[in-house]
């Protein structure tokens, strides 16, 4: 049903990811067709806002391929995301008073539209994301040693 075009692998590392959001984006035409190819990074992309807007900033959209010459385009150009203005007052009070980011999860077609799953992120310690590697560690070794004695039954 929804076909993922990117997704940002450092969101739930870097930061724990309290209530998602979904989201349109205002792209031009020829955006849609590159993004719809696959071609989106969301690699090092940030929700800013200005004013009672919100933008995707620095989400990198490469020119479609047969879209011509096009002059002056910028790939990591901000751009607005659609959301209620009630959701818009929300999230700029949680992050102007509780600290809290607005962190891009992934990009994604819901039937023909583009969407931008975003959630509001609290940045882990480092401490935290140690303690992340550790647990998947420990359970990588655990399943390791139970495929060994189930190999050993047989």
């Amino acid at each position: 049903m929804h076909e993922e075009h990117a997704y940002n692998k450092r969101a739930k590392f870097d930061y724990e990811i309290l209530d998602t959001y979904e989201a349109g984006l205002v792209l031009r035409g020829f955006e849609v067709k590159s993004v719809k190819t696959g071609h989106i990074s969301l690699k090092g992309a940030f929700v800013t806002i200005r004013g009672e807007e919100l933008y995707l900033t620095n989400a990198n959209i490469p020119l479609y391929k047969h879209a011509g010459a096009i002059s002056n385009y910028d790939p990591t150009r901000p751009r607005k995301i659609l959301l209620r203005k009630r959701e818009i007052a929300h999230l700029i009070g949680k992050s102007r008073v509780e600290g809290l980011t607005l962190v891009p999860i992934r990009v994604y077609t819901k039937k023909r539209l583009l969407k931008l799953e975003f959630g509001i992120g609290k940045g882990k310690k480092k401490i935290d994301k140690r303690q992340v590697i550790q647990k998947r560690e420990a359970n990588l070794k655990i399943n390791r040693a139970l495929k060994r004695k189930l190999r050993a039954q047989f």
